[in-house]
């Protein structure tokens, strides 16, 4: 294995993963798979890149940075050159953690300095820019991540905001300097390191900024940062021998679907409602729910009584609503609770014959995936940017869609099922 990503939630890693195995046009990427959690074995001797899909973004931070070390530990096993940490880009995490805690740890397991940190992901509207996060034209706290349920970001101030976070301080390398190419980044990271900076927000509002900073980035044993920040790096192992070079293969599952979506982006909603027009949906009653009036067999039934016609169970909300709801139930009493429903639910289709699985949300995906227990998944075409086809081993092989709640087209769940169907 060339290259290890620890990824801190797993919409995130098959982000990471897609863009991986993608590389640039022309070039390829590296022969990718994901695994969910740390591996309690070696992985197969042709995986160049492996993706360690962790829960870890919303967890204590004294866990996650154990679970990271632990992935840290298996990825330098198998042989691994160079670590990405890749969190989410739009930086989801508080004033106490996890990003930083993480990072902060990685690097002193790795003994560096002058560590890239960078978000920014331009092809799905997050840049970077004087070290201030953009989602498309507005601020991050104007973009509506300032109501996520769980990670409110309030503050557009990424290296303030790492800074609250972290130990040592926060350097910057600002897009003028980006701009001037590889070289010019490399200098401005030993700099950073010599004023004894652990990790330094790298500025970047195009896909050729984040190429540079791959290139900038070569020898170096840790980078941080978004899917994004890794749309150079398969091409370093290319030029220096190390890897081939090779698209993603098409992968085909059929068999009977199903859309879980638990996240409550705009976008996620936008999506939901999009496919009410042509397809069968049930929205929970998270009241109930919480009340335990509704349960993982009643979904399921919905979705068995639809065949053939992408049914979807959602769960997602305004924030004004899940405001209440966090009100009345407490907001982590609610988000454990919706996300042993989803697992539950997915793990009975899944039981009875299911094939082609779509998950909204971070955290739902997360409960979804861990509750299937599907080991190491392969990574397939991409369907929208940041989200792959990843596929299951086995006889009876599980084609899945794990969605960030903020990306995909208008109409993704109904062309996610298609592609898992290879069509």
């Amino acid at each position: 294995m060339l290259l290890g990503v620890i990824a801190d939630d797993f919409t995130g890693a098959s982000d990471i993963a897609n863009t991986l195995a993608k590389g640039l046009p022309g070039q390829g990427g590296l022969n990718t798979a994901q695994f969910l959690g740390v591996p309690q074995s070696d992985a197969s001797s042709d995986i160049e890149a492996g993706v360690v899909a962790l829960k870890s973004r919303s967890i204590p931070v004294t866990e996650a940075v154990e679970q990271s070390r632990a992935a840290l530990r298996w990825l330098l096993g198998q042989g691994c050159h160079q670590i990405v940490f890749k969190y989410c880009s739009t930086f989801d995490s508080t004033p106490d953690g996890n990003i930083g805690p993480v990072a902060e740890a990685l690097a002193d397991d790795l003994g560096v300095n002058g560590v890239v940190a960078c978000p920014a992901f331009p092809a799905a509207g997050r840049t970077v820019y004087q070290g201030h996060l953009f989602v498309h034209d507005r601020l991050l706290n104007e973009s509506g991540l300032e109501n996520h349920p769980l990670n409110p970001m309030t503050d557009p101030d990424i290296r303030r905001w790492l800074g609250q976070q972290t130990r040592h301080p926060v350097g910057l390398v600002p897009w003028q300097a980006v701009r001037e190419g590889a070289a010019r980044i490399a200098s401005e990271l030993r700099q950073a390191a010599d004023r004894g900076e652990r990790l330094a927000i790298v500025d970047a509002i195009t896909a050729d900024d984040l190429v540079a900073i791959g290139r900038a980035c070569d020898s170096a044993k840790l980078i941080t940062g978004g899917s994004g920040i890794a749309l150079g790096l398969p091409a370093n192992f290319i030029a220096a021998g190390e890897a081939k070079g090779a698209p993603p293969s098409r992968m085909a599952v059929e068999g009977p679907e199903a859309v879980l979506a638990g996240s409550c982006s705009g976008a996620t909603r936008g999506q939901i409602d999009h496919h009410k027009k042509r397809h069968p949906t049930l929205a929970i009653d998270v009241d109930a729910v919480m009340r335990g009036q509704t349960n993982a067999n009643q979904l399921v039934s919905f979705v068995l009584d639809n065949p053939g016609r992408a049914p979807l169970v959602y769960s997602s909300a305004r924030h004004e609503e899940v405001a209440r709801l966090q009100g009345v139930h407490g907001r982590e009493h609610v988000a454990q609770t919706l996300d042993a429903l989803f697992a539950d639910t997915a793990c009975k289709l899944i039981a009875s014959g299911v094939r082609r699985l779509v998950v909204a949300g971070g955290e739902t995906s997360g409960a979804v995936v861990s509750a299937l227990e599907l080991g190491a998944l392969k990574i397939g075409p991409e369907i929208d940017p940041g989200v792959p086809v990843l596929v299951s081993g086995g006889a009876r092989p599980i084609a899945l869609a794990l969605k960030s709640g903020n990306f995909g087209s208008l109409d993704f769940f109904e062309k996610a099922l298609e592609r898992l169907a290879g069509r």
